[in-house]
């Protein structure tokens, strides 16, 4: 109820706000020029180099998501932001309330909010909306470089919104299918002289696809800029967002019947093999701090990003564990009846980040220098706890009945992780004449780590780098090539009790980029082509060397990744809008012990293929009227690598899935209805085991209106 009260409290509030603002505009003339999404196609990334260093002179493959893009296409996490882009799939396991399911170059990158690590548990990134986004950065490949403790897949950053000097705001309400129901307002301006503010907030009550299954959300960040110079700016961010999901039982679904055929028929994609009254998800999630620049010079500054984050969630459910085998015979009794456990899971994960760096623009001869030099720390404190219950009431999967007595599960602690780092790095882009630019980073990192449950400790450090070298012809083409190294921490030890060193990643990368803007016919236009081979080392696989059927590990296991990216996003005359991309992947496990040995990535597919077109009108009667449409093509990719417990590899099916809107802006105004999966496909995302399938998302149509002021 609270929620409810804050959402209509941000509701009658900035309505007040728009009334005057809605009087002091008339209506468009009918020559009026109506523009929308004048940002779509991005221009720089600080994320990729901690500098202004635009896109097309970086030596590394990064796609950068603005405001304008989320905003048209309706976009609310990061699973949806990355159907169109290149290297990256998401939504991997079909709808989830709670996280995002991302895989980059094969790996599950890490996520970052404003520049710093934000406070991750079990699952890599936090679920944070992206109302409050002002853009999302995804570096692929090796970026320990800048950032330290990072997979060899690259990392994800969400840039959150900045206060402006000049007043504007909106506010939104959307409904939809399943009960979806959100309002939403964004409010930034001066308060008085080097001062301004914004407010973003957000609540929404939906269902899901999932029978019973239904999910509430707030979402609040205040942000204030104070300039108390005019060579000195500070921006205080904060938010916070509370999530519950209540009746989740989604997923973990027999394959028979998903997957592969069942003599009962298909299994209904709406299926909740849970208990509704039971199953609960609670989150909250909040983050404050702030960032900092001063000017020392016209071609010095001094910058730092300072944030503590606080993520607590609680989960309690019951699951399915496959079909009934009374007679343990492999054979199921009947096909229908599953098997159920309870389980409970609760993480407290506090993160304290501080990146301190200089930015110095230095001459030495006819060499032109873009100096970056900083020292970052990072505090990440972890505790986990959770339990497993069997002996639930078995649930036919085809006409369940819900009620079933759950006893209580109190969780209890697995883990409790202090792991403390600081990074020092530099990076110098150095301007050799003409347009060749060799870019040079280097970075060590001192790392300790404390598990206070085993009592063990231990300390080491790591070296990374990036070298790129490109050159950027007047035309706006830039071809590059770069080598980057990233390490990424291991729990464990081995037999004879020695830490696990870091797995680390390699990276060749070579590109070409292209960027045209400001033509006489008003294009925007950034592209990008890669190839790159990508070796992750020191994985951990079994230890078969000695005898005895312990069940010890050595690090001697490598997996080894290729592949072809190409991206284009592109605006025509503020009319025409794209999105375009291909991705080729070739992953395999190339050394091991295990079974594993050959196996593709688990949710690599091969091919990735989509495109989206956007055209708005923006001159005559139909000033301000568009629609877009596109499409998205899966290869079929494996569920999970061979292992004792899974000695089959799934194969999750090809998929084709098409997007579209239609909206229209006038004066003020916008008038929006979305639909992801257009026409309606039913598929399964992904199944990992005979118990464990997951079916994609269906359907979503959402219908908005918004008042910008």
């Amino acid at each position: 109820m609270h929620a409810l009260r804050f959402a209509l409290l941000v509701c009658t509030s900035s309505a007040a706000l728009a009334a005057p603002a809605a009087a002091q505009t008339a209506g468009p003339a009918n020559d009026a020029i109506i523009v929308t999404a004048p940002n779509y196609v991005p221009e720089g990334s600080e994320a990729a180099t901690k500098s202004d260093i635009p896109l097309i002179e970086t030596p590394q493959s990064v796609t950068v998501i603005t405001r304008d893009q989320i905003d048209l296409l309706d976009w609310s996490n990061l699973g949806q932001t990355v159907r169109y882009v290149a290297g990256v799939t998401g939504e991997n396991y079909g709808p989830d309330e709670r996280v995002d399911w991302l895989t980059m170059r094969g790996f599950e990158p890490v996520q970052f909010v404003d520049g710093l690590q934000a406070s991750i548990g079990s699952i890599a990134n936090t679920g944070l909306d992206l109302y409050g986004a002002e853009s999302v950065e995804i570096l692929k490949g090796p970026s320990s470089v800048l950032y330290g403790i990072a997979p060899p897949g690259g990392i994800v950053n969400i840039t959150s919104r900045r206060p402006q000097n000049d007043f504007a705001g909106e506010i939104e309400g959307q409904i939809g299918n399943r009960d979806h129901r959100q309002i939403n307002g964004d409010i930034t301006g001066a308060l008085a002289d080097g001062v301004s503010a914004r407010l973003t907030a957000l609540y929404r009550d939906r269902g899901t696809q999932t029978r019973e299954v239904d999910s509430e959300r707030l979402y609040v960040a205040p942000a204030l800029t104070l300039r108390p110079g005019p060579d000195s700016r500070i921006t205080l961010l904060s938010y916070y967002q509370r999530d519950e999901v209540t009746g989740d039982g989604g997923g973990f679904l027999p394959a028979q019947g998903t997957l592969l055929p069942n003599p009962n028929g298909r299994i209904s994609s709406t299926a909740n093999l849970g208990e509704p009254g039971y199953n609960r998800f609670l989150r909250r999630h909040w983050g404050i701090g702030y960032d900092a620049s001063h000017d020392l010079s016209d071609t010095i500054s001094i910058h730092q990003n300072l944030k503590f984050t606080h993520l607590y969630s609680d989960q309690r459910g019951v699951g399915g564990n496959g079909f009934v085998d009374s007679d343990s015979n492999g054979t199921p009794d009947d096909y229908r009846n599953v098997a159920r456990y309870s389980f409970s899971f609760r993480e407290n994960v506090d993160t304290f980040a501080v990146d301190t760096r200089i930015n110095a623009g230095l001459r030495t001869g006819a060499v032109q220098h873009d100096l970056v030099a900083g020292i970052d720390y990072r505090n990440y404190d972890y505790l986990g706890s959770s339990a497993f219950g069997f002996g639930i009431p078995p649930i036919d999967a085809y006409a369940p009945d819900y009620g079933a007595l759950i006893p209580a599960l109190p969780p209890l602690p697995f883990s409790s992780q202090e792991q403390r780092q600081i990074g020092l790095y530099a990076q110098d882009q150095l301007r050799l004449g003409g347009g060749l630019i060799l870019t040079l980073a280097g970075r060590h990192d001192w790392i300790r780590d404390c598990e206070k449950l085993a009592d063990t400790r231990r300390s080491f450090g790591d070296f990374s780098y990036r070298a790129g070298l490109s050159y950027v012809f007047d035309n706006g083409i830039a071809p590059y090539l770069s080598f980057a190294r990233s390490f990424e921490p291991v729990a464990g030890a081995d037999r004879s009790g020695t830490p696990f060193d870091p797995t680390t990643g390699r990276q060749i990368e070579a590109g070409l980029k292209f960027d045209a803007r400001n033509a006489p016919d008003g294009t925007k236009l950034f592209a990008t082509l890669a190839a790159y081979h990508l070796v992750q080392q020191n994985v951990l696989t079994p230890d078969t060397a000695n005898a005895g059927g312990e069940s010890f590990q050595v690090q001697t296991g490598e997996v080894t990744v290729e592949g072809i990216e190409a991206e284009l996003v592109a605006r025509f005359n503020e009319r025409l809008s794209l999105n375009a991309s291909y991705t080729y992947t070739d992953s395999e496990v190339t050394e091991s012990n295990g079974p594993e040995l050959g196996d593709q990535l688990p949710v690599t597919p091969h091919h990735k293929l989509s495109a989206l077109a956007d055209y708005t009108f923006q001159d005559g009667s139909l000033a301000g009227l568009g629609a877009s449409f596109g499409g998205r093509y899966l290869s079929k990719s494996t569920g999970n690598l061979t292992s004792a417990f899974a000695p089959t590899v799934f194969v999750n099916p090809a998929v084709t899935l098409f997007d579209a809107s239609i909206h229209y802006d006038r004066s003020d105004w916008r008038f929006a209805v979305t639909a992801s999966n257009l026409f309606d496909k039913d598929y399964v995302a992904r199944c990992y085991s005979n118990t464990n399938c997951f079916f994609g998302t269906r359907r979503v149509v959402t219908a908005s209106v918004r008042r910008r002021f």
